[in-house]
């Protein structure tokens, strides 16, 4: 029987801390593969040296298409492509966005499950809403182990605590003893192969860039009343997921919380929008109430004088509502990954 022989990380805002230690507690005969994503800026120069000199015991690579896995090697996610792993071998996918990210964890964690099933250990580290908590409930849906940072030690805790809601049997740990646990867990014999749901292996399929339509849709989602905040597509509810999430028909992928999040920006512009063409509409409307009673019209104006009274009243309504959407939420709101 295998043992646990691959480890896939995965961590947003505040997450660089917290891989240092656990990379940095590792030994360098780890009997296992280690890949690694976090959401870092496309452009961003300094990871990678960073966790080459935090995994002082352990080479890290690139992850490169159609790499060959080898245990006791760290594999970090490149920009602007998911990392997959499947039969020994890293591929890089070109598909949709999930989460707004690409990298995005979630791709990484459902291959590895699919692939490897009871071998595979799934950490999330501290970040921002709740990219992560797919494909952790994925993991131990497949036979895998869930390890989630202590939220209450991480700098941003949404990420750690969606993972936990997520998996009921996540183990909380602090950042300081991840890499020991994770030493530990290797050790072990791998529980037994269990079946694979096959949403898992769709939704690995398409972040490697496999064609999406309404047919493969229909096989693990439902259309939802919802738009997709990326490309305005019908987005789809998958069926039974932890936590909920929808994709669209081009592929693009949004947990409830990050849809929620992606639309903020909409919601206000079209409010601002709404804003400035009724209050045009009750300056018009008063100019011709004006004009109306510079002729005579008494009756005319009266009526023009009302409704632009009724037209102001609906703009102050709009300005309170633009006002309270841009108030500081105190911590409490969803800022973007």
């Amino acid at each position: 029987m295998s043992k646990r022989d691959i480890i896939v990380i995965g961590g947003s805002s505040g997450a660089t801390v917290p891989l240092k230690a656990i990379l940095g507690a590792l030994p360098g005969t780890l009997a296992a593969a280690i890949f690694v994503v976090l959401h870092v800026p496309a452009r961003s120069l300094g990871l990678l040296a960073t966790v080459r000199a935090a995994a002082a015991n352990l080479p890290v690579h690139p992850a490169e298409d159609g790499m060959p896995i080898a245990p006791g090697h760290v594999y970090l996610g490149v920009p602007d492509r998911h990392l997959i792993v499947a039969d020994g071998r890293i591929r890089l996918g070109r598909g949709p966005r999930e989460n707004m990210a690409r990298p995005s964890i979630d791709p990484l964690f459902r291959s590895a499950a699919a692939t490897y099933g009871p071998r595979v250990i799934g950490v999330i580290l501290s970040g921002l809403l709740n990219d992560g908590a797919a494909g952790l409930d994925a993991v131990r849906r497949c036979g895998g182990v869930a390890i989630v940072q202590d939220p209450a030690e991480a700098i941003a805790d949404e990420m750690p605590r969606s993972a936990l809601a997520a998996v009921a049997d996540g183990r909380a740990v602090p950042a300081a003893r991840i890499g020991d646990v994770l030493a530990d867990l290797v050790q072990e014999r791998a529980g037994p192969r269990l079946p694979v749901p096959p949403e898992i292996r769709l939704e690995v399929d398409i972040a490697a860039g496999e064609r999406v339509d309404s047919g493969l849709l229909r096989r693990f989602a439902d259309p939802a009343p919802l738009s997709c905040p990326h490309c305005d597509g019908v987005l789809s509810e998958v069926r039974g997921a932890k936590p909920l999430h929808f994709r669209c028909q081009v592929g693009h992928a949004y947990t409830a919380e990050a849809a929620a999040t992606a639309q903020e920006g909409a919601v206000d512009e079209a409010m601002r929008v709404a804003l400035r063409i009724v209050g045009e509409r009750a300056d018009l409307v008063a100019r011709m109430a004006a004009d109306a009673r510079a002729d005579g019209r008494a009756v005319v104006a009266e009526m023009y004088e009302a409704r632009a009274a009724e037209y102001r009243e609906h703009v102050d309504t709009l300005r309170r509502a633009v006002l309270r959407a841009v108030e500081p939420s105190g911590g409490d709101g969803m800022p973007e990954i």
